[in-house]
This record gives C-alpha cells, structure tokens and sequence, in this order.
C-alpha cells in the first residue's frame, strides 16, 4: 500500500528514472560533441490498483490534482515530496471487478523563489483634527476688473441721449454720476457704461 497525496492506492510496481540532457553539436566526421549536461528531475511510474466501492471518486481525485498541478508526498516502498502528477492511465479488466488498475507519473519539481516581496498597502497618515491656528487667512476676494466707459459732458448732453448711445438705463446713469438731470456740467466725466 502507498499513499499520494491523501490517496490510498496499491501499488505493484514503482519505477524510478534519472535522466540528463547531453547536448549535441554536429560535425563534419567522427562522433558528434557536447559542451553541456544538464540534469533532469526525477521520474516515478507507478502500476498501481484502486479497490472499493469509492474507487471512482479516488481516481477522480487523482486527476484533479493533476490538473490543478498540485504539489503531492509519495509515500511507497521510496518517499518522494513536491510531485506532480504528469499522467494516469486506467485499465479496466475482468480481473479486477470493484476496481481500476492504473498507471501514474509522477515528477519531482523544485519552486523557484523569489527574493521579492509584495510592500504592504500604505497606510494614510494619522491627522490631528483641523484648527485654524497657523493657517493662512483666505485671501479676500478681488474686485473684478472693471469695463467701465466714461463720457465727457458737452453741451446738451441729457441722461437720456446718454442712455441711448450707450444702451444704458437713465436710472442707472443717475445711481452712478452725482450730477441732477437739468444740471450736468460740461467737461464732467460721466460713468455710461
């Protein structure tokens, strides 16, 4: 009996490969050369039998994690930690009648890890509540600029010509000159607009 994973599984035969890449450059005669070996991870087949009336949700299991490519302990005759499984084939038989055989790779694999780290979410800085010592006083607001139109009084001039030729109200031409209707002096400057 062995276990992947949390599955229990019976396994009949277990066979590990060790293998490395030897690269291979071409040449005119003689034996092609290598300037590089490269070790591969470790490989495990497994003939294994799944018996019990659960034995279809166990192997569902299986290939579920597969799937997902999760990391899984082999526990058997060896032990074998951080494996993925790469295949299951399943065989059904006449001798096996409540159960599947199967045949299952396993390869060890290695994490990488990083020396970065994720910063934590910055915080707000803490206030203390708002006076007004300190503080700079509002700036009053500024007068807007004026487009104000003078005239210079002649003779004859009146509010109401005045208010003509400039498209401006008789009444608001006596709210800004000081001067009565009847008696509004030559060369005084008068606001008309």
């Amino acid at each position: 009996m062995a276990k992947l994973g949390d599955v229990t599984i019976h396994v009949e035969k277990e066979s590990y490969r060790d293998q490395v890449e030897a690269t291979e450059y071409a040449v005119e005669r003689g034996e092609p050369f290598t300037d590089h070996i490269e070790a591969k991870p470790e490989e495990l087949s497994l003939s294994a039998v799944l018996i019990g009336e659960d034995y279809s949700s166990q192997v569902e299991k299986l290939r579920e994690y597969m799937r997902k490519g999760a990391l899984l302990r082999y526990v058997g005759r060896s032990t074998a930690s951080n494996v993925v499984i790469l295949d299951i084939g399943r065989d059904y038989s006449a001798d096996i009648g409540n159960g599947v055989a199967l045949s299952i790779s396993v390869r060890k694999i290695r994490i990488a890890t990083s020396p970065w780290v994720k910063a934590p979410p910055k915080q707000k800085p803490t206030r203390k509540p708002t006076s007004r010592s300190g503080k700079k006083k509002p700036a009053p607001k500024k007068a807007r600029a004026t487009t104000a139109r003078y005239h210079v009084a002649k003779k004859g001039d009146t509010y109401w010509a005045l208010g003509r030729k400039y498209g401006t109200s008789v009444q608001q031409l006596r709210t800004w000159n000081k001067y009565p209707d009847r008696r509004i002096p030559i060369g005084a400057k008068l606001r008309v607009k």
